[in-house]
This record gives structure tokens, sequence and C-alpha cells, in this order.
């Protein structure tokens, strides 16, 4: 394997295995999960070309590396799909000239981190394999990924369901009272787009429950020591409610790192 190669090879629990997409059918099976996801089930609106070809497209996935979760059961190819996560290193960004975040949220600050970076979107599972090992799975790949690229700063937006500012009241006051990132590294959300978190009195959130109703992967950050921008953002075409996270690689805990370094055979 190159150093200029991205991949790690692959993580596998039973059936299913997380790795990279190495083929254009691969990716194609991806957008077409990401449409089913997104679109079918999650209600976003789809312009022409997208519900005419059922694929959820951008320009960044030419230049991404596209992470999968796959069920050895279903397949070797694109049927074995289930899951994604789409990851932009920096060299991947400069070809495009942007970051996917940058619509949303002021990132200066996190690129200006002396060192290499990888954004992370795009994440969805199969609604038959949203399971407590799925996405332990998919996290076990990131981190794969994190330690072969020596990624300093892991980023991005992750999304609560729907827009309704008042149902998400509790969440959005939640993360920006207890888990807002450091000044020097943190994200704002553009001024046109800017969406106070501080909804209520953070005193009289009911902790526990907050936690449960958060989505999984937005847990999955903040058990790697994640933070939060300043400032939501209304995705009204995906119909959700975005927020700015990001993970320092040297807070991912040791257990994280001996578990992957095993496994990946080390950084290099």
């Amino acid at each position: 394997m190159t150093e200029d190669d991205p991949g790690f090879g692959e993580l596998r629990s039973g059936n299913l295995g997380v790795r990279l997409a190495v083929s254009a059918d691969e990716i194609d099976a991806v957008q077409a999960l990401r449409y089913r996801v997104f679109y079918t089930e999650m209600g976003a609106h789809a312009d022409a070309a997208t519900a005419a070809t059922h694929r959820d497209r951008d320009d960044f996935d030419a230049v991404a590396d596209h992470l999968l979760v796959v069920d050895h059961d279903r397949g070797e190819g694109a049927e074995s799909v289930v899951g994604t996560y789409r990851l932009i290193r920096r060299p991947a960004a400069a070809k495009l000239g942007r970051w996917y975040s940058a619509a949303e949220y002021d990132i200066s600050r996190i690129t200006a981190f002396d060192g290499p970076l990888v954004e992370c979107g795009r994440s969805c599972v199969d609604a038959a394999y949203r399971t407590r090992g799925t996405l332990q799975l998919l996290w076990g790949g990131i981190a794969a990924y994190v330690f072969k690229h020596r990624i300093g700063i892991l980023f991005g937006c992750a999304s609560l369901p729907g827009t309704d500012l008042d149902a998400l009241a509790d969440q959005l006051t939640y993360l920006a009272a207890n888990h807002m990132a450091p000044e020097d590294i943190r994200p704002r959300a553009l001024p046109d787009r800017y969406v106070d978190m501080m909804r209520r009195d953070p005193a009289g959130i009911d902790v526990k429950r907050t936690l449960v109703d958060l989505p999984p992967l937005v847990k999955g950050y903040l058990r790697l020591g994640g933070f939060v921008g300043d400032g939501a953002v209304l995705d009204h075409q995906f119909n959700t409610t975005d927020v700015a996270v990001l993970v320092k690689t040297d807070q991912i805990t040791d257990k994280y790192y001996r578990h992957y370094e095993r496994k990946v055979g080390g950084r290099d």
C-alpha cells in the first residue's frame, strides 16, 4: 500500500465490514443509499436531476473518499453497501477550492490548523442496519482512516432531524452549554444563516432525556471528546437543523488508539 493510498484494508465484525469504496459502482450504490435515506425517508426536497436519477450527488463525491459498511451476506460488490460516510481531506478540498461545510460555517479557524484535516459528512445507514454494532464499525473505519493519515482535526456538519427550533431547543441548548469548541478552533455559522443555539435556560434541561434524544452520530462525536461550533443552521432542503462538529484527534481515547493501531498496523 503506497503512502498516497487512502485505504486501510477492511475491518470485519461478523458478516459486516468497513472499508473504502474502490469502484464507480460502489459510489453509485452510496449515492442511491443516500437518496433513499435523505429524500425518501427523511423528507429532503429533490431538484429535478436528483428526482430523475434517484441519486444524491454533488461535486464533492468525485474528490472524496467514501467509507462503506458492507454486508458480505448480500454479495461482494455494490449490492453489499448498507452504510456510508464521506471523507474529504485537505488535498481533495483544494481540487474544488472549497470545503462542503463552508456553505454554512466560517471554518477559517479550522483550516488555519497546520496539519492534516478531514471533513466528514453525508453519513447514513440503511434502516435495517441501524444498530449499535453497525455504528461502532463505522466509527472504527473513521478511526483507522484518522490514524493512517495522521489527521489532526476531524470536522463537519451533523444534523438534528427537522427544522422546528422549539422541538430541538433542549438538544441545541445542551450542546451549546456543554460542548462548545475552544475559541481558537471554533467554527461559527455564517451571519445570514446563524441560529442561536441557546434556546432556553440550561439549568432547566433534563440532561438524561436530552442525551437519549440526540442523534447517534452526534453522540458518537461527543464520546470522542468532540465539540460543536457557534450557531446552528437550518437546512430546509434536507429538512434538518445542522450543527458544526469537530474532534481534535489527540483527544480520541487510548482505547481507540490501541485497538485500531493494531488493526491497521500503526500510523504509517
